[in-house]
């Protein structure tokens, strides 16, 4: 079956989590992405968590995810040399993806402008933490501080108005705006189609965020009022909840008001509630949630996360448990869509990888490679542009190249 962008080649300039995370998904599309690094390799490399696994301790997944399929050309951006071989590279792409600030884009020659005089019909991709225009368009972000903090995420995330900031999961927003880019980069590649002409687009790790809490802004742009963070007993309904069960792991709730209530209080075993006047319409059950969520605690923790699971199952309740993220690799659903692909390295046989949250049922999509090591496609990439040996040999010793 082919890959949705198997005649697609693109020229990468990034680092860290976000832009390359596009980048994996391009090339797990059947994408030619040609990442160009520094002399010493992106800085991401080797940042990772070790996995605690014998023989797999030195291996740098965390840098495999979002830069499998590729390949590596090393090249130093200060050097106008090595910045003609990247417009050199543009001419034969149809994508051009970086993070780089506007400021140093225009300084290594690789603004959009510039490079679409190299090629008119190529898209170019921009990904930042605050945008490429307004007054901190200059500032570097990382997703705890433009896509968690800047953005109110953080805030909003609180638990009432005096709880602790929480903190994120590495590159949770980092891969959410790298989506975003992928699906800018799509509409450009197809406005190129179109017409023949390029496209610069971009997104931003602040806008994606704000766009991942559009439920809220859609009505806070509008009055500017801050948002309630509810504790658990300040809830608007009991049946939209999360609980602690006998076992310490946690259950979470979502079930409309109306048909929830009568099927939550049958399914953990306390009819009676629906006779309470203090539970008996939504008004008392919301004024009594200090008292009503204390109950469902102490009705929950006479049985396990798993146990209840079976009984919610069998009461028709809407529920989901809150996994470890250890626990998730093991999930049956995770393993029934292939969540966690398998993938072979030479070095350190088989593994499992993450899936990029899309599935096409007749294209072949998915991982086809571990991460290329710092610069190992330098020399056949070059070589490619009709470089010649001494050519090459002289940009290494003059460190243009690695």
């Amino acid at each position: 079956m082919p890959a949705p962008l198997e005649d697609i080649t693109v020229i990468e300039i990034d680092n860290w989590m976000a832009a390359p995370s596009a980048g994996a998904i391009l090339a797990d599309m059947g994408a030619r992405v040609i990442k160009i690094e520094p002399l010493r390799g992106d800085p991401m490399r080797n940042n990772g968590r070790p996995a605690k696994v014998d023989g797999l301790s030195d291996y740098d997944f965390q840098f495999d995810v979002d830069n499998r399929g590729k390949e590596s050309v090393c090249m130093d951006l200060t050097n106008p040399e090595a910045q003609k071989l990247v417009l050199k590279l543009c001419e034969k792409a149809e994508i051009f993806l970086c993070n780089l600030l506007l400021e140093r884009q225009q300084k290594y020659q690789l603004d959009p402008a510039t490079v679409m005089k190299s090629n008119p019909s190529i898209v170019h991709a921009t990904l930042t933490g605050y945008g490429t225009s307004g007054p901190d368009a200059w500032r570097p972000g990382y997703d705890v501080t433009a896509f968690f903090g800047r953005s109110g995420l953080y805030d909003a995330m609180r638990e009432g108005d005096t709880g602790t900031v929480p903190m994120a999961r590495p590159a949770q927003g980092d891969h959410t705006a790298g989506l975003a880019l992928v699906g800018a980069i799509l509409g450009g590649l197809r406005v190129a189609e179109k017409t023949g002409t390029g496209q610069a687009v971009e997104t931003s790790l602040f806008e994606t965020a704000v766009w991942t809490q559009a439920s809220d802004y859609c009505t806070t742009a509008v009055d500017e009022a801050p948002v309630r963070k509810r504790a658990r007993d300040q809830m608007l309904l009991p049946t939209a909840n999360r609980y602690p069960c006998g076992d310490g792991k946690w259950i979470v709730f979502n079930m409309p008001e109306a048909s929830g209530w009568p099927k939550f209080c049958h399914g953990i075993g306390k009819p009676e509630w629906l006779e309470d006047e203090r539970f008996v319409d939504p008004k008392g059950r919301y004024r009594h949630m200090h008292v009503l969520v204390p109950e469902i605690d102490e009705v929950l923790a006479t049985k396990g996360r798993d146990e209840w699971g079976k009984i919610f199952d069998e009461a028709g309740l809407i529920w989901g448990p809150v996994l470890g993220l250890h626990e998730v690799p093991s999930d049956q659903q995770a393993q029934s869509i292939n969540l966690f692909p398998l993938m072979h390295n030479d070095e350190i046989g088989e593994y499992r990888s993450v899936s990029i949250p899309m599935r096409f049922h007749n294209a072949e999509v998915g991982p086809k490679r571990s991460a290329p090591a710092t610069g190992e496609h330098t020399r056949a990439t070059l070589e490619e542009l009709g470089l010649t040996n001494n050519e090459i040999e002289s940009m290494l010793a003059n460190q243009v190249i690695a």
